[in-house]
């Protein structure tokens, strides 16, 4: 298990990102949460295993259809055991 902070920067807000990366997450079976940070970014904190990381990751880089994702910032981090994935206000 793996915990990397994203940082997403672009046309990354008001176009479903956030519920975009709910679903992702869901999908690939990834822990932690997303939130809308005031610089216009989009901020999250994801664990799981490599294979699921890749694929979430390569999701975030192309993000919903109306994003326009410039660039993504992964830093990996200590575990902090998250029990699901969420979308934080």
């Amino acid at each position: 298990m793996k915990h990397v902070n994203i940082r997403i920067s672009g046309k990354v807000q008001g176009v479903f990102f956030r519920a975009s990366a709910k679903e992702q997450a869901d999908h690939y079976g990834v822990k932690g949460f997303v939130r809308n940070d005031f610089n216009g970014d989009v901020y999250m904190e994801v664990e799981g295993d490599e294979d699921q990381l890749k694929v979430f990751l390569q999701w975030c880089a192309r993000g919903p259809s109306r994003a326009h994702v410039e660039n993504v910032n992964v830093e990996e981090s200590a575990l902090r055991n998250f029990a699901f994935f969420e979308v934080r206000r």
